[in-house]
């Protein structure tokens, strides 16, 4: 009886001090207020928005094995005689980045699995971070009102590859030292400020004694905090300007349609976490990766054969291969070309189309709408074929970045490869862009006939007279209603000769964007509903 008493005081003074605790959030804060729009929130139930929710969890796990790793890692290069498990590296000569990274993978228990985790779970963040971003490019989600957030996107990718070379960096193996020396070479070939970046990141020549010590404060201290700050900010806006959709019934530009956050969404997402976290686990076990006890430690008189960084960044490695030898002297300064243009100017011209594009699409288009309707990737075929060509070119220099393992199997010269390769780079993107253009047109013809024809039973009839027919049925409402749907802006008119150079480039940009197009068979009253629908929303003074 006594017991009983006890423990329902304890539960009403729980009970009352949870309720004062509301209590004096909610005076404070609209704690009712925004609890009851994120729980009315709806979410989108398509896979292809998954992938952002992937790149989101295993930054997570990143996060918790990092914490895990950061308790026995030693980031530092004073050197000493390796003594520990791993009996074919001992009595060499290594620093205590490399002893303690084999101390975890030999040492503590479970360290290796942890270790792995984390490496897998490094390349499974840059890869869904990166289809992330083609699904946003592909469908037109970069459009107002989210290019703010499609420039966030692209600063978290950036520093996502950032994150991964400094701790693809931090063992200190042969491999991982072959890539900071790269690093270095790429740091010196800025023109004029090249030798004293260099000095100032290495702490002297290289190899140095400071460069893992910095790395490691960048790579567990500045980049997370950058990353986890960008993906909350991220996040606020994914909320408050609502995610885009797929035309679909019921679905137009003034409306969300999805699930809500609880029950529907909270449990679809608990189980895609437990899903990224399974797999990398599994990975982890299973498939090995970064073996640096076969690679060595670092020597700066020698290079691992058969060398390349991992995937993310081996483009800047492809690029480096392909480049020719270019350099002069000017004024006492040697310009290194051959380094300069694919490493340094390569990527900030990357990133730089990637922070503008939204912009230049604008311009193009002299369109000031909003859109929440998902383009489907065949209705923009320029943007689309664009995009196909930059994935062929990126497809080129990571396959370049291994010229010299292919060489090795496929029994060619190096040489004879990297003039292949050379000529794909120029031409392969053209190729792409030509195909996939052609190809969206050819979709967008199906589609008229599909909706003109109807779609193919697979019944074959023979009338009276011998002649034979193919049977169709009229698409259904919902199919009909994607394939009118559609957001396709004219290009705009020719402004004549007198306009300003501006004007015309801009019309000349547009007719090349926007004149090669499929149009749908529609009647008056279908165009009128499809304007409807796509229509920009309403201000928030005049919904009210």
């Amino acid at each position: 009886m006594l017991l009983r008493r006890r423990k329902a005081r304890i539960r009403s003074g729980a009970r009352q001090a949870a309720h004062t605790g509301y209590l004096v959030l909610e005076r404070r804060a609209p704690v009712s207020e925004l609890a009851r729009q994120l729980l009315r929130k709806a979410f989108p139930d398509h896979w292809s928005f998954l992938l952002g929710e992937i790149a989101l969890y295993s930054f997570l796990l990143l996060v918790l094995t990092g914490s895990f790793l950061t308790f026995f890692f030693t980031p530092a290069m004073t050197e000493g005689v390796y003594q520990g498990r791993y009996a074919g590296l001992r009595g060499l000569l290594v620093t205590d980045a490399y002893s303690s990274t084999l101390h975890i993978s030999f040492d503590v228990r479970g360290g290796l699995l942890i270790r792995q985790m984390h490496h897998w779970a490094a390349l499974i963040f840059v890869a869904a971070a990166g289809v992330h971003m083609l699904r946003i490019f592909f469908t037109g989600a970069f459009r107002r009102p989210r290019e703010l957030n499609w420039m966030i996107g692209v600063t978290l990718f950036m520093l996502a590859l950032l994150e991964g070379f400094c701790g693809y960096s931090l063992p200190d193996d042969l491999l991982s030292g072959t890539g900071l020396r790269t690093a270095n070479t790429i740091v010196m070939s800025i023109p004029v400020a090249g030798t004293y970046l260099s000095f100032l990141l290495w702490g002297a020549s290289f190899p140095g004694h400071l460069i893992i010590a910095r790395l490691y404060i960048v790579h567990v201290l500045f980049v997370p905090g950058l990353l986890l700050a960008l993906i909350g900010a991220h996040l606020v806006m994914v909320v408050y300007l609502k995610h885009t959709q797929w035309p679909d019934q019921g679905r137009t530009n003034r409306n969300v349609v999805g699930m809500p956050m609880v029950p529907q969404f909270a449990i679809r997402s608990t189980g895609l976490c437990l899903t990224v976290f399974g797999v990398t686990t599994l990975l982890g076990a299973l498939a090995q990766i970064n073996p640096i006890w076969n690679f060595g430690p670092y020597r700066a008189d020698q290079a691992s054969t058969g060398a390349q960084p991992d995937w993310y960044v081996g483009f800047l490695e492809g690029a480096l291969r392909l480049m020719p030898p270019w350099q002069n002297a000017v004024a006492g300064h040697t310009l290194m070309w051959n380094v300069f243009i694919p490493a340094v100017l390569l990527p900030a011209l990357l990133f730089l189309v990637l922070y503008l594009y939204p912009a230049l699409e604008k311009w193009v288009t002299g369109d000031l709408m909003e859109h929440h309707l998902c383009d489907r990737p065949r209705d923009r075929p320029t943007r689309t074929a664009l995009g196909a060509a930059a994935v062929v070119c990126y497809a080129v220099l990571l396959a370049a970045a291994g010229n010299d393992v292919a060489a090795y199997i496929f029994r060619v010269s190096v040489e004879s490869l990297t003039w292949i390769y050379r000529i794909a780079l120029v031409i392969g993107p053209v190729i792409a862009f030509l195909i996939t253009k052609r190809a969206c047109l050819a979709l967008q013809a199906h589609d008229r006939q599909l909706l003109e024809e109807g779609e193919e039973t697979g019944l074959v009839s023979q009338n009276a007279y011998g002649a034979f027919s193919e049977g169709n049925r009229s698409l259904d409402a919902r199919h009909r209603y994607r394939l009118l749907v559609r957001d396709i802006p004219l290009p705009l008119p020719d402004p004549g000769k007198r306009a300003p150079r501006r004007h015309r480039l801009r019309a000349a940009l547009s007719n090349w964007f926007y004149r090669d197009r499929v149009d749908m068979p529609t009647t008056a009253e279908q165009r009128l509903q499809i304007t409807g629908r796509t229509m920009t929303p309403l201000p928030e003074a005049e919904r009210e």
